[in-house]
């Protein structure tokens, strides 16, 4: 299993961006780039399970350490 590393502000930041994104999708229904808005599916995910692939690959770690 991927080992957590996004906590804190960073993972209320990224579910708050992404289920707007999300929103954005359903209430302009009409834009011509709306499947854009899907992007907001990313920092959802990452942010409900807490892990996030390009931190790990940069070595960045939100997460409080657990000692």
């Amino acid at each position: 299993m991927l080992a957590r590393n996004v906590g804190g502000i960073d993972r209320i930041l990224r579910i708050v961006v992404g289920l707007a994104l999300l929103a954005g999708f359903f209430l302009n229904s009409d834009a011509s780039l709306r499947w854009l808005y899907l992007i907001g599916l990313v920092p959802l995910a990452t942010g409900l399970m807490q892990t996030c692939p390009l931190y790990t690959l940069i070595g960045l770690n939100t997460c409080p350490a657990k000692k």
